[in-house]
């Protein structure tokens, strides 16, 4: 779990996982978008995902964070880091 600024940020296993998988260039890009979500969970260009009672994503080139917010508890949950190709399935 990491503390920045007003929001906590909690990554589920599979996403470190996911993270492990990225090609170097996009690593420093994702860390820095997942980061930047403590200070502003609701960035421009997000989307509130249909279907999906409370997850959100955001586009960071090729890829997607698909994540949570929980406002009462401050709390930013990244679900999932997967490529545009596959970043709906089975949502």
């Amino acid at each position: 779990m990491r503390k920045m600024a007003s929001y906590s940020i909690n990554l589920k296993r599979s996403v470190e996982k996911d993270l492990r998988r990225l090609p170097g260039a996009q690593l420093p890009r994702v860390l820095s978008a997942i980061d930047q979500l403590a200070s502003d969970p609701h960035p421009r260009g997000v989307a509130k995902l249909s279907g999906a009672e409370a997850l959100y994503r955001v586009r960071v080139g090729e890829y997607r964070i698909i994540y949570e917010v929980d406002t009462e508890a401050r709390e930013v949950t990244v679900h999932y880091l997967r490529h545009r190709r596959e970043a709906y399935r089975g949502l």
